[in-house]
């Protein structure tokens, strides 16, 4: 089976999915922003901007649906090892059910591991980023506050990366500013553009392509 030709169907179909479905959020942002119609603001001496619940709802919109997008690719990537699981006649939860209680990343590592011969270590993907993808999926599932439609991070993700990869600028500044740690109790937002996204897309192919030299002896020209 072409195992990686039909994750590339998948990965294809997530990029065009976000684009297209993105873009209507994004010409409501525009339109806002430059008091386009029919976005017009009329006199008021309110000091809040007009149409901030539509520019906030698209925004949010463009949140929730970066969200659907690294689902999809984390169950893409699942359906990936699972795939070769059964192809190669494996069986790697039964084999390393410890290795899998911190993740099928981690467990699927350690079950191919040793039919491919490697520790990883050769492996250009970044496996830091492919395992938050599943935690990032985990985390856009399930909601804490019903009363709250912003997806976060939960802060065990915050103490295993310091920098989380889905977090939205203003957050990501002031962890690099050290201005974080005077509010560790907030839990960090739980953001997916498309630029992230399409950089977790990329390292998802790169993986999966690197597995298929040991496998297949077929090199991929690294992106």
């Amino acid at each position: 089976m072409e195992v990686l030709w039909f994750l590339k169907q998948r990965t294809n179909f997530i990029r065009r999915y976000y684009e297209t479905a993105a873009e209507p959020f994004r010409e409501i942002i525009c339109k806002i922003e430059a008091e386009e119609a029919p976005f017009e603001p009329p006199y008021s001496e309110a000091e809040e901007p007009a149409f901030m619940e539509e520019w906030a709802d698209a925004t949010r919109s463009l949140e929730i649906l970066g969200a659907m997008c690294v689902s999809m690719l984390s169950e893409a990537l699942k359906l990936y090892f699972r795939t070769w699981e059964r192809e190669l006649r494996l069986e790697c939860q039964r084999a390393f059910p410890k290795e899998f209680k911190d993740g099928f990343v981690n467990g699927y590592k350690a079950g191919f591991g040793d039919i491919l011969r490697t520790d990883w270590s050769e492996c250009p993907a970044n496996f830091d980023v492919i395992e938050q993808i599943v935690l990032a999926r985990n985390d856009a599932q399930h909601h804490d506050e019903i009363s709250e439609l912003g997806l976060r991070h939960n802060q065990k993700v915050y103490r295993k990366y310091h920098l989380p990869f889905f977090l939205n600028d203003n957050e990501k500044k002031m962890i690099e500013l050290g201005e974080y740690k005077d509010f560790k109790w907030l839990r960090l937002s739980l953001v997916v553009s498309q630029e992230s996204l399409f950089e977790a897309i990329r390292q998802v192919e790169m993986l999966a392509e690197w597995m298929e030299e040991p496998l297949f002896g077929v090199k991929y020209g690294r992106r």
